[in-house]
């Protein structure tokens, strides 16, 4: 087991995109393989974090959730709360807690691996020792998910920076996405004796968090974080402990990634989904707007606004795929706006239906959406698919154990697909790794007669910047598809060729414009960069532009930052 306690790493955080040029956004030119597109070397993440307190004084009434600290230690109850936070990361875990009086003040713990596997979870005595060592007052975490360094425990969160001066002493974890993290970097590579040893936005952050708290007296944290934000453009939510006993929780102005948190007693919690809470037994949960932070000083908690909200950009892909089905993300039920999605494609359907016809959902974020669409058409919807959940979620996993996974994760039931024409639904469609794969067994190992594919979400026709693994057009499925001037709605000829690409009956998708009612969020407060090619930030727009050039210069495909 790895135990870092001084890391010189940070995690990126992100917004602040009014103030940045598109030069902003380049940087200056850095060494590349021969052949190899000027892309991007940073790690993509979309990953959990949890904070927890126990406050001066009570906050608010007492309840289930206050009642599991003893001794004021809240230590015990992070890695449970990771655990509902798993299904964000599973390449790494880990806490960093603050207890005055021991030495070392602000102490992390982390490893790679699961949740359970880095906390020691089915070893009751390893258990007890990691909680015991760790024990305090309050305790940040973070479970990860990365497309680099995934088996290197420096990549794992929190980091933690040692300094002499307690207020410059200080560990955070961060889910989110730089997109001007050239810029930043080189910016910083300008001043003298800067050095990177991991090259990675959240390499960046610390050293941003480092100077705006240098100084002889401790510098007041909305401040800091309105310092941060004029500086950044992309998602991040933010975690943060000093040993002074401080703590924030932070969410940037556009709202990309969601953020819950809740008070019970003197216990203040923290999570970016509500499920982390209401399963430890918060009940009165409320969403930290964009642009606020949650700021804890002298055992008091407080909400702040660091920066302006001028518009939201929620990822709408938070409730399509990312996020927990029992969880609520600004107001919205996940479950709920699934289902309303397979209602969505019931209501497109033009296929006839047959007494030969099931519906069978790819488990498991589809089963919803599945569910609601075959109630709709009057046609059972069956488990034709099983998954071996020893295995993980294929998206979320690096490119090399993709297909395979995909292949073993799912067995398909003859006995149920046997002769019967198939309607499998999905959440979403990103490489079509998953999806080819089971088309194919479906066909051969299930005996289906037909496969029909629908899609509870539009086609993903370009990058992410924001923190989904998802970089460069090369990549994607549909962007070969779609005409130049695509206007959020596939056509019928679109259909037909994807289909026949999937090896599949016939396939329909939810149109743009239906995302904003299905997961009732105004359309316009969400981010569609990945199904329109539109992002909401100035670099945004400019990794775009730059993605399209390297695309159409069929340059090797690389990320599409660096």
């Amino acid at each position: 087991m790895v135990t870092i306690r001084c890391s010189s790493v940070v995690s990126g955080l992100t917004d602040g995109v009014y103030s940045v040029s598109e030069a902003d956004c380049l940087g200056k030119p850095t060494a590349r393989e021969p052949g190899e597109t000027e892309l991007s070397e940073a790690v993509h993440h979309e990953c959990g974090v949890a904070a927890l307190y126990w406050l001066g004084k009570p906050a608010a009434k007492a309840g289930p959730a206050s009642r599991l600290v003893s001794d004021a230690n809240v230590t015990a109850l992070m890695p449970s709360m990771l655990l509902d936070l798993q299904n964000r990361g599973q390449l790494a875990a880990g806490l960093s807690s603050y207890r005055g009086g021991r030495v070392q003040l602000l102490d992390t713990f982390k490893d790679v691996g699961t949740v359970g596997e880095t906390f020691g979870m089915s070893d009751p005595d390893k258990h007890r020792a990691i909680l015991a060592r760790y024990a305090g007052c309050a305790a940040i975490g973070h479970t990860r998910y990365a497309t680099c360094g995934r088996d290197d425990a420096r990549h794992a969160q929190p980091f933690e920076r040692h300094h002499g001066r307690l207020w410059k002493w200080f560990s955070f974890a961060f889910n989110g996405q730089l997109a001007n993290y050239v810029e930043l970097r080189d910016r910083l590579l300008a001043r003298r004796h800067y050095h990177f040893t991991l090259n990675t936005d959240t390499e960046i952050i610390m050293h941003a968090l480092a100077y705006r708290l240098r100084g002889d007296r401790p510098k007041p944290l909305r401040e800091v974080m309105a310092s941060l934000g004029r500086s950044f453009d992309g998602a991040y939510n933010l975690v943060f402990l000093d040993a002074l006993g401080r703590m924030f929780v932070a969410r940037d102005p556009l709202g990309f990634r969601p953020t819950s948190w809740s008070v019970q007693g003197r216990l203040f919690g923290a999570a970016s989904e509500s499920a982390a809470l209401s399963n430890m037994g918060f009940t009165d949960i409320r969403t930290l707007e964009p642009g606020e932070m949650a700021i804890v000083e002298d055992g008091r908690l407080r909400i702040e606004r660091f920066a302006a909200c001028r518009r939201r950009a929620h990822c709408f892909f938070e409730w399509v795929y990312f996020a927990g089905v029992s969880s609520t993300l600004d107001g919205s039920s996940v479950y709920m706006a699934r289902a309303r999605s397979g209602e969505r494609l019931a209501e497109l359907e033009d296929q006839r239906m047959d007494d030969s016809c099931i519906v069978v959902p790819v488990p498991d974020t589809a089963k919803a959406a599945a569910d609601a669409y075959a109630f709709r058409m009057g046609v059972p919807s069956v488990e034709g698919l099983i998954r071996n959940r020893y295995i993980g979620r294929t998206f979320i996993q690096p490119k090399t154990t993709r297909g395979q996974s995909a292949h073993s994760k799912y067995t398909p039931l003859e006995a149920v697909l046997g002769g019967r024409r198939v309607f499998l639904v999905d959440d979403s469609i990103v490489r079509s790794t998953t999806m080819r794969e089971l088309a194919a067994q479906i066909r051969r190992r299930g005996g289906a007669k037909e496969v029909h594919v629908r899609v509870a979400c539009p086609p993903i026709v370009a990058p992410c910047f924001y923190g989904i693994d998802m970089t460069t057009l090369g990549e994607l499925f549909a962007p070969a598809f779609m005409p130049r001037r695509y206007d959020g709605t596939p056509s019928r000829q679109c259909l037909k060729r994807m289909a026949k690409a999937l090896g599949v009956s016939s396939l329909r998708y939810l149109s743009v414009s239906d995302l904003g009612p299905c997961l009732q969020v105004d359309g316009e407060d969400l981010c569609t960069g990945c199904v329109t090619g539109r992002h909401p930030t100035k670099c945004g727009r400019w990794l775009m532009a730059r993605a399209r050039r390297a695309a159409t210069a069929g340059g090797k495909a690389s990320r599409t930052y660096e």
